[in-house]
């Protein structure tokens, strides 16, 4: 066994990356307060050549050093859109025909395990500030709410680890032969 150098990898450079086609998913950040969390959903929205980012409110804007600790150079790799107010960014993208979901656990929420999104449909996917979650007045824009399953003792994961965790489950539902 041997490590695959990063040419055995062939990944596309950024000009490639562009030009791509990308997967029609959204990743709105609600008021996410650290830069490191910012940074790591950029890097997996760069793995997984998702549309975009809305980064909303509080949440922080490249370039920035502390975001670049983590994202590795994916800030110039995906797109991304400043938004005052995720109110703002979640009517847009509403406008757009997007189904908007929260990654929120209120009353009503379904399990990520038994979503099932389908190939035709356009989604953005919001995820909140790690300690109030998603902002009350963005909730009641949303279309479904989704969480995941936790057997633990602690209530949440890091909204980072989220963000992995949801863009993986769509795209394994989506493209299961992958």
């Amino acid at each position: 066994m041997r490590k695959l150098s990063m040419d055995e990898l062939n990944r596309l450079n950024e000009e490639e990356f562009k030009r791509k086609e990308k997967f029609p998913l959204v990743l709105v950040l609600d008021n996410i307060r650290s830069m490191h969390n910012t940074g790591s959903i950029f890097r997996t929205a760069d793995a997984f050549r998702l549309e975009k980012l809305c980064l909303c409110g509080i949440t922080a804007t490249p370039p920035n050093r502390e975001i670049e600790k983590t994202a590795l150079g994916a800030t110039r790799s995906v797109d991304w859109e400043y938004y005052k107010k995720t109110k703002d960014s979640v009517l847009e993208l509403k406008r757009q025909e997007y189904a908007i979901l929260a990654i929120e656990q209120v009353e009503g929420s379904a399990s990520l395990q038994t979503f099932q999104p389908e190939k035709d449909k356009k989604y953005a996917v919001v995820f909140g500030n790690e300690v109030k979650g998603v902002q009350e007045n963005v909730l009641k824009l949303c279309d479904q709410f989704l969480e995941i399953p936790q057997y633990g003792t602690k209530h949440s994961f890091n909204v980072s680890v989220t963000a992995g965790i949801v863009v993986w489950d769509f795209y394994s539902k989506l493209f299961p032969e992958l």
